[in-house]
């Protein structure tokens, strides 16, 4: 009797066929894979290699070593955080690796700031956005030293400092230091730095794209935080403090420069916004002085008559009953109104009254009655109060 053939009704030649074909599949696929391979190892080269904390620290010293200051304002660890670290270093405890980008003048710290801000501020070597010396870091009592409570690097006045022999073993404890080479391609750095940040301290996402913006141009994250600083426009939001501590203003500053020109047409693709947002870090640091002075005057016009039409209420919704601002700040007042008053350059023809008047209108239109967002995402809002805005202010 003839054996069953297995695959049914395929004959010896099909067979040998189909699995000609198949390997064919799976070359097609590993040849693929090798080839994405060598096209994105080609875009980052690195380099790795431990160094003591005292030879990290004469790097810093030297101004070789750019852990950005600026960090300093947008998030930083707390008191048991860096008593933590210390405790740990004092232990003999590995730490995680340190990333730094070569750069023509050093290296610029891509993670690892707040561990090496904690070691710098411990040591009183940890300088501010001004170049002054901050005031050496006191220890907590730590869940192991228990001594460490309020001691110092070095003695001082009014506090304990660790023993020479001490300070010589913490000046020799090893970083181990990853680096990526000066030739590597922007982007991969872009890309490294948000993999390697994106699961740290940082509160929110906004803080994540500063971070990612100073890291790429320290001159576009001073130019986005100079605008989101704008009294008028901080007096439109009316956000609360906690909002503020986590730079949400920027984030709708961000807003504001991505979104103001945009087609219409690119609303049906933008997909997540806070994805969106954090793509666009990379072409805001490539906008040249002369565009940026351009959109700082639009930005500066477009607050300032929005906070003399209405002032904090003019970005929130109005009760279509009594006509008076309810709730806090709306995201749909500012894609129809700032945007819209943006996206025709804020001229002089859209006064405050008129602001006024087309506030009226978005609130009194049905199709945007309260509501109409709830359950939606933000692009899919946007594909009706983006083209509102500009109907109504052209």
């Amino acid at each position: 009797m003839t054996p069953p053939n297995p695959h049914g009704s395929i004959g010896p030649l099909r067979l040998r066929r189909h699995v000609v074909d198949q390997a064919r599949v799976l070359y097609g696929i590993a040849v693929t894979l090798e080839t994405e391979l060598e096209k994105y190892r080609r875009q980052i080269s690195t380099d790795a290699y431990p160094m003591s904390i005292g030879e990290v620290a004469n790097l810093y010293r030297d101004g070789e070593l750019d852990i950005h200051p600026e960090f300093q304002r947008l998030f930083r660890w707390t008191t048991t955080q860096q008593t933590r670290l210390i405790e740990s270093i004092l232990l003999g405890i590995p730490l995680p690796s340190i990333f730094v980008a070569a750069s023509e003048s050093g290296w610029d710290v891509v993670d690892g700031v707040q561990r090496l801000s904690t070691i710098f501020h411990f040591m009183g070597l940890l300088r501010n956005e001004d170049g002054e010396t901050l005031p050496p870091f006191k220890c907590d009592e730590a869940p192991f030293l228990k001594s460490l409570d309020g001691m110092t690097y070095e003695p001082g006045n009014d506090s304990p400092g660790l023993s020479q022999a001490q300070r010589i073993d913490f000046k020799r404890a090893r970083l181990d230091m990853k680096i990526i080479k000066r030739q590597s391609d922007k982007r991969a750095k872009y890309d490294l730095f948000q993999r390697l940040n994106s699961f740290g301290s940082v509160a929110s996402e906004q803080e994540l794209r500063n971070s990612l913006l100073v890291s790429i141009s320290r001159k576009h994250f001073l130019w986005l935080s100079e605008i989101s600083d704008n009294v008028d426009f901080l007096t439109v939001l009316n956000l609360p403090s906690r909002s503020i501590r986590e730079r949400y203003h920027m984030e709708i500053a961000l807003r504001f420069i991505t979104l103001r020109n945009i087609p219409e047409s690119n609303l049906r693709t933008l997909g997540f916004l806070g994805e969106f947002l954090t793509e666009e870090v990379v072409p805001l640091t490539e906008i040249s002085n002369e565009d940026l002075a351009e959109m700082k005057a639009v930005f500066e016009r477009t607050f300032s008559v929005l906070n003399k039409a209405a002032g904090a209420d003019i970005l929130r919704k109005l009760n279509s009953a009594s006509g008076r601002p309810v709730g806090p700040f709306s995201a749909t007042a500012f894609e129809v109104l700032a945007l819209g008053v943006a996206y025709h350059g804020a001229p002089a023809r859209i006064t405050p009254e008129v602001v006024l008047d087309k506030q009226r209108a978005l609130w009194s239109d049905p199709e945007f009655s309260p509501g109409f967002s709830t359950g939606i995402r933000a692009d899919q809002r946007m594909r009706k109060t983006i083209p509102k805005g500009r109907q109504l202010f052209s």
